[in-house]
């Protein structure tokens, strides 16, 4: 990429664009941004913040260095971001990242209104991940609080940040598909239709969903002005730092009581003998450790044996699966070990996230933020074609237009887990067995090595295609 090229989820920033050049992030300020940002850059929080990696690393670029850009000229001044490894968003998160992408949120609230400044809006789509590290990335965000003004962003916190929380501790449903379906989050006065009568006396869903939905319908049209209403009733910023505290304490002490899944307990029901799984592990861990890879996708994660494997030779490893149980305790393990090297999503890859927001550009898919160098596709295979009657071909097609190195796994219909996803199915599968498979994956690509594990129902391969890089 020698072009500029911006980022489309940024043209509803008035004040301040995204772009793309080089391969570098760089963000133009006009006056006003430029303004708000020598503000904010100027004080402590901004140096903590930095230094407790809680900020995207920033730097502003002089004159020469910003002349070099093309368009700059347009553009009061230039930042310069460190490139984020993956980009990934809130319907891809566990409850757990959401949780943290929240308190991070409020955290870096109360240390603005410490500053006397305070954020614009609350949207988790400004935060991203180094690993299990959240980051905040709108560095454009935060601007001085006048007196008497309100956090406006109080409502998109709730939207997009308190109720998905609310749903799956309170009632253990997943939120990723409702974020995922609107990209503003949950109205408060559909989100209280999902809250019981009993549910009005948990925490926070009088003060934060009912009293919303009525100031909602009360205020909604109104003509009045609220904000000048407020500033002559004497509101200021101690209100909202008993809110965002009172916040604070209510995310904190949200727990998600994540119940066993089909596929979270599979590590410790693994159908592998022990003889089996230590030779898995040495063909992966012989191939990835030919060379250094940039950037691994790990499909179909689970508990991530191999994800761990491939962070050993990689500079970033995304693993994602579609399991929330056992993409949230990976995640948990990772975070307590302070991993930055592997971003668990949950993703499903019959039906990953697409192109989203206006004219589809807001939000990416997959491939679009990160091609992979490396895939891993383990024992993942089977689930694909059986449960989700993706086409085999059509699966081998998708897998070799990501133009990476491949590691997969054949799995037979005489192996137990497919004789279980066959059971009480009727076998309309007929092109799934091994030779079809090696005639469809060397068609495609070039089959460098394969290994049959001992129950010999289940085939490694390693694999590259003409696109490799």
């Amino acid at each position: 990429m020698t072009e500029q090229q911006f980022e489309p989820g940024s043209f509803r920033d008035r004040q301040a664009r995204i772009f793309y050049y080089k391969k570098t992030v760089y963000r133009g300020l006009n006056k006003q941004a430029l303004k708000e940002w020598e503000e904010f850059s100027s004080t402590q929080l901004f140096s903590r913040l930095l230094h407790q990696k809680k900020l995207i690393p920033t730097e502003r670029l002089d004159r020469e260095s910003s002349e070099l850009i093309p368009g700059s000229e347009q553009w009061a001044t230039i930042l310069k971001h460190r490139t984020i490894p993956f980009i990934s968003y809130p319907y891809e998160w566990s409850f757990g990242m959401l949780k943290d992408a929240a308190l991070l949120q409020l955290e870096l609230l109360l240390g603005a209104l410490e500053e006397g400044m305070i954020l614009k809006d609350s949207s988790p789509f400004n935060v991203q991940w180094h690993g299990t590290d959240p980051v905040f990335i709108d560095l454009t965000s935060f601007h001085k609080l006048l007196p008497g003004d309100p956090w406006v962003g109080y409502r998109q916190f709730c939207q997009l940040f308190l109720y998905p929380l609310l749903l799956l501790a309170y009632k253990n449903v997943p939120f990723q598909p409702w974020l995922r379906g609107s990209l503003e989050g949950f109205q408060p006065d559909d989100f209280l239709r999902l809250m019981s009568v009993r549910d009005y006396l948990r925490p926070g869903v009088i003060a934060h969903v009912f009293l919303q939905a009525r100031a909602q319908a009360l205020y909604g049209s109104t003509k009045r002005n609220i904000r000048a209403e407020l500033r002559t009733a004497g509101f200021d910023a101690r209100l909202i730092k008993a809110n965002v505290l009172g916040l604070y304490k209510l995310v904190q002490r949200l727990t998600w009581q994540c119940s066993r899944s089909t596929w979270s307990d599979y590590a410790n029901q693994s159908p592998y003998q022990f003889e089996d799984a230590e030779r898995k592990i040495k063909f992966v861990r012989e191939i990835v450790s030919t060379r250094h890879w940039p950037l691994i996708w790990d499909l179909g994660c689970n508990t991530g044996t191999f994800s761990r494997i491939a962070a050993e030779h990689a500079d970033y490893v995304v693993a994602l699966d579609s399991d929330q149980v056992a993409i949230e305790r990976f995640y948990q393990v990772l975070r307590q070990e302070r991993q930055t090297k592997i971003l668990p999503l949950l993703t499903n890859i019959a039906d990953p996230s697409p192109n989203l927001g206006w004219r589809g550009l807001e939000r990416k898919p997959l491939k679009n933020r990160g091609e992979p160098d490396l895939v891993l596709c383990l024992a993942l295979v089977h689930h694909l074609v059986i449960t989700a009657n993706i086409p085999l071909d059509e699966l081998v097609d998708w897998l070799a237009e990501l133009g990476a190195d491949l590691i997969i796994e054949f799995v037979t219909k005489d192996d137990p887990m497919v004789k279980t996803l066959l059971h009480n199915k009727e076998d309309q599968y007929a092109e799934y067995d091994k030779e079809n498979f090696e005639r469809i994956l060397s068609s495609r690509f070039a089959i460098r090595r394969q290994d049959t594990l001992g129950s010999r129902s289940r085939i490694l391969y390693h694999a590259t295609g003409p696109s490799t890089r």
